[in-house]
């Protein structure tokens, strides 16, 4: 009698062997896949890490709110250089091949760009090949009266290509030419540019007075520096007129102005701060020295003191002064003029 197993038992026995072996293998290919796909993540990992720490992330000293000049006519690598030396990229390499990867080598836009936060290379790259400069106009307040160095303080601290000395340089005569507004430039203006925005708004603001100009008994130029003298003197509208017709008064009878705001401008002493000095001193924009009008205006007038000096208030008064609450007080003789100083100084 035959000691073999059937043949159906000996092949049912030699499958399940073949398939204990096959789960074996399957067990041992799957836990060695784990490893290696662990490996394959560590290594990737690890790869894009450096390349975003070497290549991509912005650097440290990444210059936020800064312009950034890129000149035209330079190379593609010339410019890379040029923004990794600045601290824009990590790495000039990176920035050309993205550049060269969208085929805009030679499409890089000139100008100046600004980033108000710490930006990658993707990004910069984009903005340098759409031209994205990233400039938004700022808004800047010129108050009535400033003086040519005063609107320099102003703009010097915000415009960053803006310099104070050629400001001044190019309007100290404009003085009184300069409209007093609010006004918005972008980031890069220049002085030039300001001069320039600032002039064409007086002419535009002074076309309309031009006929009462030319049917006064004063130039352009002496309306300018009557506004100005009626900025600083009064605080309202009919003051100013008031004031004025004043001061035309004493123009026609030839007497000095004798107006204390010309010092503010000259000395930096208001009318409380005036020493019997100051009052004698020779300088010409001393009105109670000289006669007339002074040479230059002393700030940048309003509209409405520039409107007060082309239509006074005619009046009889030839003295005026105003106490320390604003209140301006007028007279047509020496000796009322002396009992209101008397009373309120």
């Amino acid at each position: 009698m035959s000691t073999f197993p059937p043949v159906e038992v000996f092949l049912e026995r030699c499958f399940s062997a073949g398939n204990r072996i096959l789960d074996l293998f399957s067990e041992r290919w799957h836990r060695g896949a784990n490893r290696r796909t662990i490996i394959i993540l560590v290594v990737g990992g690890s790869l894009f890490a450096y390349l975003y720490l070497s290549f991509v992330r912005p650097p440290d000293a990444f210059p936020v709110g800064e312009l950034i000049a890129v000149p035209s006519g330079e190379s593609l690598s010339t410019i890379s250089g040029e923004l990794e030396a600045m601290g824009v990229i990590r790495d000039a390499r990176a920035l050309r091949f993205l550049v060269t990867l969208t085929g805009d080598q030679h499409n890089v836009r000139a100008g100046d760009y600004l980033f108000k936060e710490p930006r990658d290379v993707f990004f910069v790259a984009r903005a340098l090949v759409l031209g994205a400069y990233g400039l938004e106009p700022e808004r800047f307040r010129v108050p009535e009266g400033a003086t040519v160095d005063e609107i320099g303080e102003i703009f010097d601290t915000r415009l960053q290509r803006f310099d104070k000395e050629s400001f001044f340089a190019q309007a100290e005569e404009m003085e009184g030419f300069l409209f007093p507004d609010t006004y918005f430039f972008l980031p890069n203006a220049s002085e030039a540019t300001v001069v320039a925005a600032m002039r064409q708004n007086f002419d535009t603001k002074i076309a309309p007075l031009q006929p009462q100009i030319a049917s006064s008994t004063l130039s352009l130029k002496e309306v300018v520096v009557l506004a100005s003298i009626l900025e600083r003197e009064a605080y309202n509208t009919r003051d100013r007129r008031m004031i004025a017709g004043v001061l035309y008064n004493r123009l026609e009878k030839d007497m000095p102005l004798q107006v204390d705001a010309t010092f503010a401008y000259t000395i930096g002493k208001g009318t409380f701060q005036l020493t019997r000095a100051d009052l004698k001193s020779d300088s010409p924009y001393n009105t109670y020295v000289h006669k007339g009008l002074p040479p230059g205006a002393i700030g940048n007038p309003s509209l409405d003191s520039l409107e007060a000096a082309v239509d006074p208030i005619d009046n009889d008064y030839i003295f005026f002064l105003a106490d320390h609450s604003g209140i301006t007080h007028y007279c047509k003789t020496y000796a009322c003029q002396l009992a209101n100083k008397a009373r309120y100084f």
